[in-house]
């Protein structure tokens, strides 16, 4: 059987929450700078799938190719580790400040991942600046905008409907993060997380790391926005719900819905040793 049952999922995921947080600072701005090129290169399929049937809903369908990457490969994703690493620091397994590590090198691991991407990108569509009749250089402008003027034009409550969305974003986002953990096969890990995530695409809602692709990529193409815009309307307020969305969301009430104190009693004894110096298989099995 492939299947793993909610009790020793929740093992699965708090180990793999030490784990994360045990990395080197080497590892995790690795493993996070090219999870946020594979998220760039994801977007910039789902986009195109987009504009060559005009079906949007084609291009959510693709998006999830690039988590399915992430995922196996055991990359660091920082929406995904805002779900794991609270559940380890929450039963003690970790350290808040190992996890606040964490977060502050992927994420701008994340950042130089995405920009290298975003300009690479911006490169080949436009020939190095020569040209622009590819549509998909309308298509990055018009999503870049989308994702920061609405929320600038309507003030204080555009911040507050970029958390909101960004919460309902990484609802489904980390709740793909936790089905990715329900199955020992790659068949049915794939599948785990595959619908949550093209949910989250689907309905445009807002993922910090795909907009650290998207808006970059967007102003070298011309879009009309600041540096301040993108952080003040857009990745600063959606990085916030991310972390929120993961928390409050998906990882507390699934915590609280299956743990008890004699299945955690019932873990593993060697799990903390063992995150606590990592070997090649088990940070090879640590995924996003």
């Amino acid at each position: 059987m492939t299947y793993v049952n909610p009790d020793h999922l929740i093992d699965e995921l708090v180990h793999s929450g030490v784990v994360k947080s045990n990395l080197t600072a080497r590892q995790m701005f690795l493993r996070g700078g090219l999870s946020g090129a594979i998220l760039g290169a994801a977007t910039s399929l789902a986009l195109t799938a987009a504009a060559q049937t005009g079906l949007p809903i084609v291009g959510a369908i693709l998006f999830p190719v690039g988590f399915c990457v992430i995922l196996m490969l055991g990359l660091e994703l920082v929406t995904g580790s805002f779900a794991l690493i609270p559940l380890a620091i929450l039963e003690g397994r970790t350290t808040l400040a190992k996890g606040l590590k964490n977060f502050a090198i992927v994420i701008p691991a994340h950042i130089v991942g995405a920009g290298l991407f975003a300009l690479l990108y911006v490169g080949v569509i436009t020939y190095l600046g020569t040209d622009t009749t590819d549509p998909m250089i309308q298509a990055i402008i018009h999503m870049a905008e989308h994702k920061v003027l609405p929320y600038e034009a309507v003030g204080a409550g555009g911040i507050l409907v970029a958390i909101v969305k960004a919460m309902l974003c990484n609802w489904m986002v980390a709740l793909g993060t936790i089905m990715f953990y329900t199955s020992k096969s790659a068949a049915g890990k794939i599948l785990g997380m595959w619908l949550p995530v093209l949910t989250f695409f689907g309905l445009g809602l807002e993922h910090a790391v795909v907009n650290m692709f998207v808006i970059p990529a967007g102003m070298l193409l011309g879009a009309d926005i600041s540096f301040g815009d993108w952080w003040g309307w857009n990745t600063g307020p959606v990085l916030i719900g991310n972390f929120m969305g993961a928390v409050l969301f998906t990882a507390l009430p699934l915590y609280f819905s299956h743990r008890n104190r004699i299945n955690r009693a019932a873990a593993l004894p060697d799990n903390a040793a063992a995150a606590d110096a990592p070997s090649a298989p088990e940070l090879a099995a640590t995924h996003s």
